[in-house]
């Protein structure tokens, strides 16, 4: 399979997200920063801490996209298993990553910490592996051909991510246009999908809301290509007015 290009996946590992204990904070972070430097996020994935599972999804999620990235599992517990299924979904044997155990072995120095067995679980990595640094808590990250794996931790994933942000090749940055209306989305829905065939290149999306002064319906406009969105957004803008929507921008 051809990895499409500027594009992005998400997979979220932990049966915690799953059981509905802990609420996914990353997602929003990182669709924002990929946006903001041209990669597309197309698909994001909940795993949960089996191996078969994280392998496969790995597998077929790098092969499909031009980068992966991952959150949860790399901490020191049992069931923290990201770095050895990462490893066996790449073919490349896991290590104890030498300069993970000094950035790790410095951390717990510094603490007066015991840096114990479970602890240096967090030093294990793919051969071949490029760590991502962690400012926060010291246990890194790492890369492997084009799998970035990054914690759990909302804090400490914005660190991991913004580190290696510099480094993705993406496309033209995605562009947004919002108009909001006071009309329903059944009322402006036959006018959007004709707009929506007339200019391809810009995704069109409704969102209907409710204020203290009633419905209201957001209409949000995206495409790399600045003119095409113009376009469109002039046209949504024209055909919402001509039904009585009183549109205007946000």
């Amino acid at each position: 399979m051809e990895r499409e290009p500027a594009t992005a996946a998400l997979l979220i590992i932990g049966n915690e997200i799953l059981s509905g204990r802990t609420h996914d904070k990353n997602i929003p972070y990182i669709a924002e920063r990929l946006t903001g430097v041209g990669v597309n996020l197309r698909e994001i994935r909940v795993v949960p801490d089996i191996e078969a599972e994280i392998v496969s999804a790995v597998q077929a999620l790098s092969a499909r996209y031009a980068y992966l990235f991952t959150t949860g599992g790399i901490g020191p517990t049992h069931d923290d298993i990201t770095a050895e299924c990462v490893a066996k979904a790449v073919d490349r044997p896991l290590i104890r990553n030498p300069e993970a155990m000094r950035l790790l072995t410095a951390h717990y120095d510094r603490l007066g910490v015991p840096f114990n067995e479970m602890r240096q679980r967090m030093a294990m990595t793919p051969e071949g592996a490029a760590l991502i640094p962690n400012p926060i808590s010291a246990a890194p990250g790492f890369i492997i051909d084009n799998v970035h794996v990054m914690a759990g931790v909302p804090k400490i994933m914005q660190a991991m991510l913004d580190a290696v942000l510099p480094d993705l090749v993406g496309g033209p940055p995605m562009r947004a246009k919002t108009i909001m209306c006071n009309t329903g989305e059944g009322t402006v829905a036959a006018a959007l999908a004709e707009i929506q065939a007339r200019f391809e290149t810009v995704d069109i999306g409704s969102y209907p809301g409710q204020t203290a002064t009633g419905f209201h319906t957001q209409l949000v406009l995206r495409s790399a290509d600045p003119d095409a969105l113009d376009a469109a957004s002039d046209a949504v803008f024209e055909e919402v007015a001509a039904l009585g929507g009183a549109p205007h921008y946000l």
